[in-house]
């Protein structure tokens, strides 16, 4: 089950990636509909777990609590895992946001919500100026949401990656840390 409670709204909650959810990112990791639009290769089980356990990266799983799930590592069904959101290399250079979300869960503005409390995780914990993050030209919903928050185009890196049969560009965006703050103020 996931770990403890991190950070929530009224809608979802980020809680800590344990090692019973590795089957579940190992899963959706596979599914052509995440992996295709994040440009990443097969992992077997091994893989995810090495990767999940990384230095210089948060990591969390976006989840729909129940009534009953508390702030620890909640009973067996009284959580349902969605997706995950993570941020890499915040410790010791501009972090880059990382974040997927089960097909299902699509288009209820929960991708919204988990990158939004991330951000504000970030920018509590780390003294970075900055966030990033990566989005490939053919994934719109994933651009739509970055600029949705406040995310500056920054540039493009060209044939930056294999995916799906094409080279494909990478769009790079990025925020401050101050328009962050202006835009919780209004």
């Amino acid at each position: 089950m996931p770990g403890a409670r991190i950070n929530g709204d009224e809608r979802i909650t980020l809680r800590t990636v344990e090692e019973e959810d590795v089957p579940f990112v190992q899963r959706e990791a596979t599914n052509p509909e995440i992996r295709y639009p994040m440009g990443k290769p097969l992992r077997t089980r091994a893989e995810v777990e090495a990767h999940l356990e990384e230095e210089h990266a948060d990591r969390f799983l976006v989840c729909l609590d129940g009534d009953d799930a508390g702030p620890g590592t909640p009973e067996e069904g009284a959580v349902r895992r969605i997706g995950c959101v993570g941020v890499e290399d915040a410790d010791w250079k501009r972090p880059e946001l990382v974040y997927w979300l089960v097909p299902e869960a699509h288009g209820n503005g929960y991708g919204k919500a988990a990158v939004s409390l991330v951000i504000d995780y970030v920018f509590r914990t780390y003294a970075t100026p900055a966030i990033g993050a990566g989005a490939y030209p053919f994934n719109d919903a994933s651009r739509g949401l970055l600029e949705s928050l406040g995310f500056t185009e920054e540039g493009r890196q060209r044939k930056y990656i294999f995916v799906d049969g094409e080279h494909r560009d990478i769009v790079q965006y990025g925020l401050l840390r101050e328009e962050w703050r202006e835009r919780k103020r209004a």
